[in-house]
């Protein structure tokens, strides 16, 4: 579905006010997790104490590849996994492993590792030029609103990138059953439910709506959905490159 300048009739009470967008954030942190994978939790809750600073936009990626473990995890998505191979692809290093943080879409470090999360910040930041594309995104009367401006006369008029929205659950516990976090209740932070394509960004002016209706897909309701996030990034689905520009949004 194409969602460029999508209306939506009905009109939600508890979104009539727009809520506003987040402080433009220094650095997207990609969590690649599994509620199979024991070295996962410090990870995980690593990641919920860094969600805690405005300036970082964290995302919580469950994937599957773990499941023959014996543990299913409720919360993966298979294009989290497809993701992840990508971004190896993109550099060359074939590194895929859990847990993974990739930051701004460029550097990665182990997960529980906050030191080196923070190092590869700062890395990101000294050797190229991500997040400087000022992105909002609003919600009101039933609808998430997204828009991106045009290039800078610096940032490169010629790029393109690709525009994701990801609904996301702010705070979830899962009570593992079996595998190698069995009999342990985990909680998992801004946790990415779904990506929607928006469209392209050539370095014009772009505006995107989409009904909060349609943000749920599959065993989601809107109800799990506590926030949506945005990402501007270069490259292509396959070969994932910098974050251009994010933004992200309570919707209650």
């Amino acid at each position: 579905m194409n969602y460029r300048h999508i209306t939506f009739a009905a009109v939600f009470a508890c979104t009539s006010l727009a809520a506003p967008a987040f402080a433009e954030p220094r650095a997207v942190i990609e969590l690649f997790t599994s509620q199979g994978c024991s070295s996962c939790p410090a990870a995980d809750k690593l990641l919920g104490e860094l969600a805690q600073d405005p300036s970082l936009l964290t995302m919580s990626l469950a994937v599957d590849y773990w499941d023959y473990l014996g543990w299913k995890d409720t919360l993966a998505v298979h294009g989290h996994t497809v993701r992840q191979r990508a971004y190896a692809d993109a550099r060359g290093d074939r590194e895929v492993y859990t847990p993974q943080v990739v930051i701004n879409g460029v550097v990665h470090v182990l997960g529980s590792d906050k030191a080196a999360i923070e190092k590869a910040i700062t890395q990101s930041r000294s050797t190229a030029s991500p997040l400087k594309l000022p992105v909002t995104v609003t919600v009101a009367d039933g609808k998430v609103t997204v828009n991106v401006p045009a290039a800078a006369e610096n940032q490169g008029a010629n790029q393109t990138a690709d525009i994701w929205l990801c609904p996301i659950t702010g705070k979830t516990p899962v009570a593992i059953g079996r595998g190698e976090n069995s009999g342990k209740t985990l909680t998992y932070n801004n946790v990415v439910r779904r990506w929607v394509k928006l469209g392209e960004w050539t370095g014009k002016a772009a505006s995107f709506t989409v009904p909060l209706a349609d943000l749920p897909k599959d065993d989601t309701s809107l109800a799990d959905i506590d926030r949506v996030s945005v990402i501007v990034q270069s490259g292509s689905a396959a070969k994932p490159g910098m974050m251009l520009g994010a933004a992200t949004t309570t919707l209650h």
